[in-house]
């Protein structure tokens, strides 16, 4: 997995999140508190889905077979969406559970300094974590903000990573707030209310995730930036006049199909059409490096063809200017929008 798949994050959150699993067990023994029965759940679930990233970044760098012409580069996408059933199945309902039996049949914490010093524990090394997701994600990121980065990021891991942290931060806060209302007052019935906060708190997390990798399954088209890049390299302004239309999708995180008809002059000769596109072939992978799958398909422009055509930006000779569907190339309700 190259470096903008967050390796460094993944592996920093796969060591805290083994650690924390391990201390919040151990503080369920001596306390009893439902929260750290969930916590260590919780972090063992995520534990779960590090590896599985990893897994997922290894198969994706495979070969491609005469079954699987472009590659295995969606292996990410497949991990990380099994990522997002994991934390919703194993950590959000088992808290669920766990919250409802702790109101359901309240009884007063054990050992109390156990539950306490292992969260505070684990916040820090959590934010250790955390803070090493963000540093690996701004390189990437740009001026994006936190939002559009999750949304628009097509290598997975990093996104995935940053939400898990999140979560186990903010799950860690209701933690500590359960256990202490609970010690405060008493009434073992806030460890189960917290415990149930944690538990809702997974599945809107693990309901996000699903969302954002399922458009990436499906299949999405390159970024704003990168489609204008691929526009301007294709067109040399003598043999490649224009572009009829073109699509882009993403094979993988840093692999990129793209297909394009080209406008040429009746008159050119096949020599100077092939040797225009692999010029422009060669412009469009220097412009944009992870543009690996080209086809260019020549043909001559004809306002005639264009006009008569049900849709223009569709047939021979139309339309070639970018259309407003570019502008919803990266976004995950509108994924697979066409950048004609």
């Amino acid at each position: 997995m190259s470096a903008s798949g967050g390796t460094k994050a993944i592996v920093a959150a796969l060591g805290a999140n083994l650690a924390i699993a391990a201390a919040k067990f151990v503080a369920f023994l001596f306390s009893g508190s439902s929260s750290m029965l969930a916590e260590s759940v919780h972090s063992l679930a995520d534990s779960g889905n590090q590896g599985l990233l990893l897994l997922g970044g290894k198969k994706a760098k495979r070969d491609a077979t005469p079954q699987h012409p472009f590659g295995y580069g969606r292996e990410r996408y497949i991990y990380a969406f099994l990522v997002s059933i994991v934390l919703f199945s194993i950590g959000g309902m088992f808290a669920v559970y766990e919250g409802y039996e702790k109101i359901k049949h309240p009884h007063p914490l054990e050992s109390w300094y156990w539950p306490v010093g292992v969260l505070v524990f684990a916040i820090v090394a959590e934010g250790l974590s955390f803070r090493t997701a963000i540093k690996e994600s701004n390189v990437t990121r740009g001026k994006l903000s936190w939002k559009e980065f999750i949304r628009r990021a097509k290598a997975p891991e990093l996104p995935v990573v940053l939400l898990e942290d999140f979560g186990a931060l903010i799950g860690l806060v209701l933690a500590l707030a359960g256990v202490g209302l609970a010690l405060g007052t008493g009434n073992g019935v806030w460890d189960g209310i917290g415990t149930l906060c944690i538990g809702v708190l997974l599945i809107v997390i693990a309901l996000i995730l699903a969302a954002e990798t399922k458009s990436l399954l499906l299949g999405e088209s390159a970024g704003i930036d990168d489609v204008e890049k691929i526009k301007k390299a294709v067109v040399d302004g003598d043999v490649v006049t224009g572009i009829i239309h073109m699509r882009t999708l993403h094979l993988g995180p840093e692999e990129l199909l793209v297909a394009a008809k080209i406008a040429v002059e009746h008159d050119d000769t096949a020599g100077e059409v092939a040797n225009a596109i692999n010029a422009a072939e060669k412009r469009i992978r220097e412009a944009v490096p992870i543009a690996r799958v080209i086809y260019l398909e020549p043909d001559i422009y004809s306002e005639a063809a264009a006009a008569a055509g049900t849709n223009p930006a569709k047939t021979p000779g139309g339309d070639h200017e970018p259309s407003d569907t570019n502008t919803a190339s990266d976004s995950r309700s509108d994924s697979g929008a066409d950048d004609d």
